[in-house]
């Protein structure tokens, strides 16, 4: 008999219930929520995109992180969790889903697309944004249509759903299209902008964004009609049901009071840091809709059958 069934033996019945029940946790401790995660660490860590405005990205030396979902979740969580420090961790498109899935970061506040198959990892908000699928190309350019692109080369961002649209779009037009894939925006603008390319793909809110930041913004323009539109919201760890209730909720609110559409003229209409340069989209009949009747349905339900 070892020493732990000996002394279960000894012990009356009242209190071996009590000592059992006091032993179980230490031996199997269920995950903790994203909630107590952030009260006994006191902090809530923000995963950042670098440079994809305006949704999120660096301004200055001292990597201070702007733009229309960092600022949305800045309020969501001083609404949410007010008394918890705010904690920035730069992740790219590939890094979101194992970093957020881990709960290495609590919440993600990129330009992230909502689908199926990212909901086999994560949990997304309500729908903050829709954006469409476009091409930047050289002012220059001949091209004018995506049914061009077919034996062109083309810049993506890996990591993006722009690159399985690429791909689609490549048996439509039936010849190949050449991807290369920048490891984040500014790598993939890189290479229109040296002519390596002819095209870059990309959400078209995140392309205005990074024209409007560039050496020469008249150099460049978005062209052609949209490979698709797509559901863009906040994420988070799955299975968390208290954390999401939370975070819609706040949203929601901010949608009801009419303080959504002002965040979104601020980042999208109004002029913009670095450079103060509007990027002049403003809201659309689509978001609008969204905003009077918020939903979390992913990409699949924006697709025609």
């Amino acid at each position: 008999m070892t020493l732990w069934h000996k002394t279960l033996a000894a012990v009356p019945g009242a209190a071996l219930a009590l000592l059992c029940a006091a032993v179980a946790p230490a031996q199997a401790q269920a995950p903790s929520s994203t909630f107590d995660k952030i009260k006994s660490s006191g902090k809530v860590v923000l995963g950042v995109r670098e440079t994809s405005p305006p949704m999120a990205y660096a301004l200055g030396a001292n990597d201070k992180y702007v733009g229309y979902h960092v600022e949305l979740c800045e309020r969501v969580l001083k609404d949410i969790a007010p008394a918890a420090k705010l904690e920035y961790m730069a992740i790219t498109a590939q890094s979101t889903m194992p970093l957020v899935s881990n709960g290495t970061v609590d919440i993600g506040c990129g330009p992230t697309t909502n689908n199926l198959a990212r909901q086999q990892q994560v949990a997304f908000a309500v729908t903050s944004y829709v954006s469409e699928v476009r091409m930047a190309v050289r002012s220059d350019s001949d091209l004018k249509s995506i049914s061009q692109l077919g034996g062109r080369t083309v810049a993506a961002s890996t990591g993006t759903t722009a690159v399985q649209l690429l791909r689609k779009q490549e048996r439509v037009v039936g010849s190949p299209i050449k991807t290369v894939l920048g490891k984040d925006h500014h790598e993939s603008f890189m290479l229109l902008e040296s002519g390596r390319v002819d095209a870059f793909v990309l959400d078209d809110n995140i392309l205005a964004g990074v024209i409007a930041n560039s050496k020469d913004p008249g150099a460049y323009r978005i062209v052609g009609e949209p490979l698709g539109a797509e559901p863009i919201a906040l994420l988070f760890r799955k299975d968390d049901p208290a954390f999401k209730a939370a975070v819609d909720g706040s949203i929601k609110r901010l949608m009801q009071s009419g303080e959504m559409e002002k965040l979104y003229t601020k980042w999208f209409v109004e002029p913009i840091p670095p450079k103060n340069v509007s990027l002049n989209l403003p809201l659309g009949a689509t978001l609008r809709q969204l905003f009077a009747n918020p939903n979390d349905k992913p990409l699949e339900s924006y697709q025609q059958p």
